[in-house]
């Protein structure tokens, strides 16, 4: 088969869920499937330092968003090329509207169908625009969760074999590492106290991060003042009202917000916090606390979505919509040591059951079918 790919997501959305199932999709396609010919439609030359396969084709293009590519010429290339399937894994957004071979495409979420007063405007309104004809030209659709199958299933009325899960995975450089030199490295660098709660993964309002931090300030008077909350992550447009809440509660000095941090450096943030909290309201997949599993940390994530799928009993589950009950969840992860214990083993076991070899290896076989 000759297969394409659009693998613009993983550079555009590098960091985010989407740009790390398209990176490691497109990395673990790559070595695994040696039968088949892959053209991997791309955005710049990053794709060297995947150091790939000789036979697989890496189609540079632009690196900024261009309609030109989508709508001339990459249907332009998979018809010369004739392309047996063509794959456009983030959320189908950039499908051509000219069709010469099946579409599959990864839907991770319908997220602006069920919460969208949490999503921007642009972003709104491109997709509620465009995931109907998405949908419709889809000969196959992936998604990362039951709950998410459920939720395309439901407001889009798709029979079930329409539909194929294929679970996230956590990258391998999220496994457990020596804690006293990640948190010496912290301090050194970002100035960070030798225990702390942790939180990233996105500043958008479906992450609940105000929720955190007002858990955070029902719990100051109980917890020892060397316990700061970090939250980590680029400052965006929701930034600044996390930061007026933070002052209006008076809680300055408990804290942290050390701004971006490189890929390659979240791991060290995993191993250095006492615990990690996940407090998101809905998740397609939700890989932040797979992740921090992954390292061994103390996890309390959301009862909510798909994220109790994900998770398993790995992590203490909290309603996001009572900041009372996140703020005692905290309280006992932080307090009851045996507790913590249970937590980092039943994490550490559940992270292990996903792979993405093992994403690759079902998503090479929804490929399969269009032989």
């Amino acid at each position: 088969m000759k297969i394409g790919i659009d693998a613009r997501a993983a550079i555009w959305y590098r960091g985010t869920g989407i740009g790390t199932y398209t990176y490691q999709l497109i990395r673990n396609l790559a070595y695994l499937d040696t039968s088949n010919v892959y053209r991997f439609f791309w955005p710049g030359d990053e794709y060297k330092d995947l150091d790939p396969r000789t036979d697989a084709v890496f189609n540079s293009i632009l690196k900024h968003k261009d309609r030109f590519w989508e709508e001339v010429h990459i249907p332009a290339a998979l018809e010369d090329d004739k392309i047996n399937v063509y794959h456009v894994p983030q959320n189908g957004i950039g499908l051509p509207v000219k069709k010469d071979c099946p579409f599959i495409v990864t839907v991770h979420d319908l997220i602006p169908y069920v919460y969208p007063e949490t999503v921007g405007r642009n972003y709104l309104k491109v997709f509620l625009q465009e995931m109907p004809r998405i949908i419709e030209d889809a000969d196959q659709i992936i998604t990362v969760s039951d709950w998410s199958k459920r939720d395309i299933q439901k407001i889009f009325k798709l029979p079930d074999d329409r539909i194929t899960v294929t679970y996230e995975a956590a990258e391998e450089i999220y496994r457990p590492l020596d804690k006293n030199k990640c948190r010496d490295f912290l301090a050194n660098k970002y100035n960070l106290p030798r225990r702390f709660v942790l939180y990233l993964g996105g500043f958008g309002p479906r992450k609940n991060i105000s929720g955190l931090i007002n858990a955070f300030f029902e719990l100051k008077k109980d917890l020892d003042a060397d316990i700061k909350l970090v939250i980590v992550g680029k400052p965006g447009r929701d930034f600044e009202e996390l930061n007026l809440l933070v002052d209006a509660l008076g809680i300055q000095e408990r804290v942290i917000f050390p701004g971006f941090v490189p890929v390659e450096e979240l791991p060290l943030f995993y191993n250095a916090a006492t615990i990690f909290v996940y407090p998101s309201i809905y998740e397609g997949f939700g890989l932040p606390p797979i992740e921090a599993m992954a390292c061994g940390t103390p996890t309390i994530t959301s009862n909510t979505s798909s994220i109790p799928e994900v998770v398993g009993d790995g992590a203490v589950l909290i309603n996001p919509f009572n900041s009372l009950d996140l703020a005692e969840g905290i309280f006992r992860l932080l307090t009851d040591e045996a507790l913590a214990r249970q937590c980092t083993a039943k994490g550490l076991a559940q992270a292990k059951q996903y792979s993405w070899h093992t994403t690759a290896q079902q998503t090479l076989t929804t490929y399969l079918r269009f032989a």
